[in-house]
């Protein structure tokens, strides 16, 4: 199993180029993981290049288990997975079946919608702050079929070992709209409130047709990074993730200044990973955390 080892910003990243199965039984003690993001492959027929996404349905829900329980082993008493999963219009239960079987181990704390695209009428709105007209942000992806809605959103499952984990809430906090409620609201002393289970976050658009994405299945670099941010960054000290694609959870980490693992079962995703990572530059806001730390 190809092994590399990626120091950036006080951040110590490990990248196995192999199954995350094999490579958590031979690579990771028990209970050495704070926080697990990932999202595993939904089953659904995405062209992977190195792993087939259309096998049975039960097959699939055993493998899924089987890098699951694994995953516990490996996880702290008081950590946090993570787990990002969609469906498409014409099969919607894959996340239900997927959390039935991880829940033979896990304890479901938080269900997280992440809208990847939301329509905001002002009808509906009334007469609220900073909403002037009518909202349509991110890409609503065409569908054809008269039966089926505009799917514009994926669970992210928060699991637990027992289901109590106190979280950092209000580092991902967003302020009031309504000011009245600083003054009003002794916990409302900083004007940062919890900002709920519903997280807005948009792919970046590509505008040309001639440009591709690197991988068919990645999730922007917002949502490990919130993720993480809830859980505590001070509470995390190496993060895990089994499915690495091309990095976006690692590269959260290299911005938050936390070890990451990650498994990468095809050779390409692995490569384009390890340079996304080389070539990645902290942002202004992330170094100055870094520093304050």
């Amino acid at each position: 199993m190809q092994h590399e080892i990626i120091h950036k910003n006080n951040a110590k990243i490990q990248l196995y180029n192999g199954d995350c199965i094999k490579g958590m039984h031979d690579h990771i003690a028990d209970q050495s993981i704070d926080v697990v993001v990932t999202s595993p492959p939904y089953n659904l027929g995405t062209p992977y290049k190195a792993y087939d996404d259309t096998i049975p349905r039960l097959d699939y829900l055993d493998w899924m288990e089987t890098w699951a329980a694994e995953v516990f082993r490996v996880l702290a008493d008081d950590g946090s997975l993570f787990l990002n999963i969609g469906a498409k219009p014409t099969d919607p239960s894959v996340p239900f079946e997927v959390l039935g079987r991880l829940q033979k181990h896990f304890r479901l704390q938080n269900v997280i919608h992440w809208v990847k695209s939301i329509a905001i009428q002002k009808e509906d709105v009334g007469n609220y702050p900073n909403v002037t007209g009518n909202i349509g942000v991110g890409h609503f992806k065409p569908i054809n079929s008269p039966r089926f809605l505009n799917d514009c959103h994926e669970y992210i499952f928060h699991l637990t070992k027992e289901a109590n984990v106190k979280l950092d809430r209000l580092a991902i906090g967003v302020e009031y709209q309504d000011k009245s409620n600083v003054s009003r609201w002794k916990s409302a002393g900083k004007d940062r409130r919890c900002r709920g289970n519903i997280w807005f976050v948009p792919y970046k658009t590509i505008n040309s047709r001639d440009k591709q994405r690197p991988h068919p299945a990645t999730f922007p670099i917002k949502i490990p990074q919130m993720c993480i941010e809830l859980h505590g960054v001070s509470n995390t000290k190496r993060v895990l993730e089994p499915f690495l694609g091309i990095g976006s959870t690692a590269l959260a980490c290299i911005d938050l200044g936390i070890d990451c693992t990650g498994f990468e079962l095809d050779p390409g995703y692995f490569s384009e990973a390890k340079r996304f990572i080389e070539e990645r530059k902290v942002s202004e806001q992330a170094a100055l955390s870094l520093t304050a730390k």
